[in-house]
């Protein structure tokens, strides 16, 4: 199934979220999950939800939620593919930064074809990566997601890695950018205060308390 003018926008917009919260587990995603994802109602995640069953792309368990269909989580593939592989383009070819391109990629993602989309991936080599540390699709639906852990999770005198962070926080992105943290940079975890304080981490020859919700969303291995 192509992304195109069949599937509206909320559609796409939907089964990605689905994708993206059943990484989490097992388990189906619940109409809850997804309202608080989207948010929106729940009455609405739940009328999009049989609507998505409607057009096969996803299975409903009752009381339990939804997961998608191969149809489904094809689509959602395609849908992200695009998305990272703008974001890419406009921190890449545009110099625009990367706490800004995931909002424009939000818009854009709807936007492009297929063949506007492999252009743009040959124009930047294939990457396998978008700004944030993410996996980029493949063209013919596959992802590579390797384990990584929350810096969170960080244990003092550990070196660890930075691979991902998430981009649904422009501020935080913004400090982390500010500070030359991005995917690829080492971290030592110096120390981390009691009761959910602050984790200590040393940058080169700085050290930076992070904020446990932030070292939350950072991904290292």
């Amino acid at each position: 199934m192509n992304v195109d003018s069949e599937i509206s926008h909320a559609v796409q917009d939907y089964a990605k979220a689905i994708y993206s919260l059943s990484r989490r587990g097992e388990e189906a995603v619940t109409t809850s999950a997804l309202a608080e994802r989207l948010r929106v109602s729940p009455a609405s995640a739940s009328a999009m939800g049989k609507r998505l069953a409607d057009l096969g792309l996803v299975s409903h368990e009752p009381y339990r939620g939804v997961r998608l269909t191969e149809s489904g989580e094809k689509l959602a593939l395609e849908v992200i593919r695009h998305h990272r592989l703008i974001e890419l383009y406009l921190a890449e070819a545009l110099g625009m930064p990367w706490d800004r391109v995931h909002d424009e990629a939000e818009v854009l993602e709807h936007a492009i074809s297929d063949e506007l989309s492999e252009l743009i991936a040959a124009k930047l080599g294939d990457p396998t990566h978008d700004p944030h540390g993410d996996p980029i699709p493949t063209r013919d639906g596959r992802i590579e997601e390797t384990a990584t852990r929350s810096l969170a999770e960080g244990v003092p005198g550990e070196l660890v890695v930075l691979t991902r962070v998430s981009d649904s926080d422009p501020e935080m992105l913004r400090y982390l950018g500010d500070r030359g943290i991005e995917p690829g940079t080492p971290l030592e975890v110096v120390g981390r205060e009691p009761f959910g304080g602050p984790i200590n981490v040393r940058v080169g020859k700085r050290e930076l308390p992070l904020g446990i919700g932030l070292a939350r969303a950072m991904r290292v291995r």
